[in-house]
């Protein structure tokens, strides 16, 4: 069977808005803002690391060391894990590989935990 132009076209056409009414039945799922921010952010734990990395920070300005922009102020045994604010556990890195160095931890906590 050959199919015309016309035909090709609305068949195509019929398929995409298929496809499109999928996207549209699928809801997202709506995310608890002020539920995540009370698990993760006001936790006494959090708040506590939170406040030995702004330390950290305000160690540094003391001493006049700037920190440039794109950067950030990284410790090489994280506070989690036990490190501290001395001067030989903080280095100056870019703020993507603080990130990502950040992000290499989360996952390894949860692939322990095995909710990964």
């Amino acid at each position: 069977m050959k199919l015309g132009r016309r035909e090709l076209r609305s068949l195509i056409f019929e398929v995409l808005l298929q496809e499109k009414k999928k996207r549209r039945k699928r809801k997202k799922k709506k995310i608890d803002y002020k539920k995540a921010y009370k698990k993760y952010h006001s936790s006494k734990k959090a708040k506590r690391e939170r406040a030995q990395r702004n330390a950290a920070g305000r160690k540094l300005k003391k001493l006049g060391i700037k920190v440039p922009a794109g950067y950030e102020i990284d410790h090489k045994k994280a506070i989690a894990h036990g490190g501290s604010n001395n001067m030989t556990n903080l280095r100056i890195i870019k703020a993507g590989e603080n990130r990502r160095l950040g992000q290499k931890i989360t996952t390894q906590k949860r692939k322990k935990k095995g909710s990964y």
